[in-house]
């Protein structure tokens, strides 16, 4: 049940953003998962570890005319971090899928998050993820920019 719930909260942020794109004629609509591409990272934003990622586009490759310029699933092993970091023009959302962090926001404010949480760094916000569990934390991973 907990799985379904989280399964449709994330499709509910996907289409949200999906409908105010412009989208282009050909432009893929479905990217299975033998067709998503790695991005590791070391370090983001001065972390700790490695943010793992599988994407259907980055902001790399993704065209002007997306809102969403970034898709991914990602993974922070346990004790894995991404650093405190500013989001100046385009907005950032995690959704926690499994495991347990902790998120902090603009403020410092520190909030511990699990599966089926969901949080948001608007333009002008910085946020920053911890890995504070025994396991992987996965999470989804959304950038629009209007």
């Amino acid at each position: 049940m907990r799985k379904g719930f989280i399964f449709v909260a994330a499709l509910v942020c996907v289409f949200t953003f999906a409908f105010n794109s412009t989208a282009s004629a050909g432009d893929p609509q479905v990217y299975t998962k033998n067709e998503l591409k790695t991005w590791d990272r070391e370090k983001v934003a001065s972390g700790v570890g490695v943010l793992a990622g599988k994407f259907s586009f980055s902001r790399n490759d993704a065209k002007e005319s997306y809102v969403i310029k970034e898709i991914g699933w990602m993974t922070l092993l346990p004790g894995a971090s991404i650093g405190m970091h500013k989001h100046a023009d385009n907005e950032d959302a995690y959704i926690i899928i499994f495991g347990e962090g902790v998120f902090t926001d603009s403020e410092g404010k520190k909030t511990t998050v699990t599966g089926g949480d969901i949080t948001i760094a608007r333009a002008g916000d910085s946020h920053a993820l911890e890995n504070t569990g025994q396991v992987p934390l996965f999470f989804l991973d959304i950038v629009a920019k209007r």
